[in-house]
C-alpha cells in the first residue's frame, strides 16, 4: 500500500521531470501573453459593457488556471494509457497555449478585437477538445480544466461585447 502511495504522489521521481516541463511550459505562455497584453491608452479608450471584470482581476485569475492547466496536463500525461494518448495530450496542450497567446497577440497587439473573436472560438474548441479527450482516462484532468472553459468563455463574451461597442477595427 506504501509503494502504491508513493508511486501516485508528486514527490516520486517519476513525476519530476513532467511537473518541471509543464511548470516551465506555463510560465512561458503565462510570460509571452502578459508580454503581449498591453492595457494601455488603446485599450482604456474602448467602450466596454458594465460587467467587465476589474483590469486587477485577470493577473489573479489567469495564475489560478495556469497553475490548474499545468496541474491538469502533467495529471492527464502521467494518466494516458498509451504513449501515443501521451504524445495526443501534449500535442493539445501545445495547440491550446500558441492559440492563448495568439488571441492575446491579435486583440492587444494588432488591435483587432474581431479577429480576435473568430480567434477566440478556435481557442474555446480547443479547451473543449482537451477536456473530451482527457475524460477518457482522467476524469481529475478533465475537471480541473473547467474553469479555464468558463473563463475563456467570459472572455469570449467580453471581446464579443467589446466588438459590438467599438467596431469597426483596422
Amino acid at each position: 500500500m506504501k509503494t502504491q502511495l508513493r508511486e501516485r504522489t508528486i514527490l516520486n521521481p517519476m513525476w519530476v521531470l513532467p511537473v518541471a516541463v509543464a511548470t516551465f511550459a506555463a510560465m512561458c505562455v503565462a510570460f509571452l501573453g502578459a508580454t503581449v497584453t498591453d492595457l494601455g491608452p488603446w485599450y482604456q479608450a474602448l467602450e466596454k459593457p458594465g460587467w467587465t471584470p476589474p483590469d486587477g482581476l485577470f493577473p489573479i485569475v489567469w495564475t489560478v488556471i495556469y497553475a490548474l492547466i499545468t496541474v491538469a496536463g502533467v495529471t492527464a500525461w502521467r494518466a494516458a494509457p498509451t504513449s501515443r494518448a501521451a504524445q495526443t495530450v501534449v500535442s493539445l496542450f501545445a495547440l491550446n497555449a500558441f492559440l492563448n497567446i495568439t488571441w492575446s497577440l491579435v486583440f492587444f497587439r494588432l488591435q483587432r478585437p474581431d479577429w480576435a473573436l473568430v480567434e477566440v472560438g478556435f481557442l474555446w474548441v480547443s479547451i473543449l477538445a482537451i477536456i473530451l479527450y482527457c475524460l477518457r482516462f482522467s476524469r481529475p484532468a478533465s475537471a480541473l480544466l473547467l474553469p479555464y472553459l468558463v473563463w475563456v468563455t467570459l472572455a469570449a463574451a467580453l471581446n464579443w461585447s467589446i466588438n459590438a461597442l467599438n467596431a469597426p477595427f483596422g
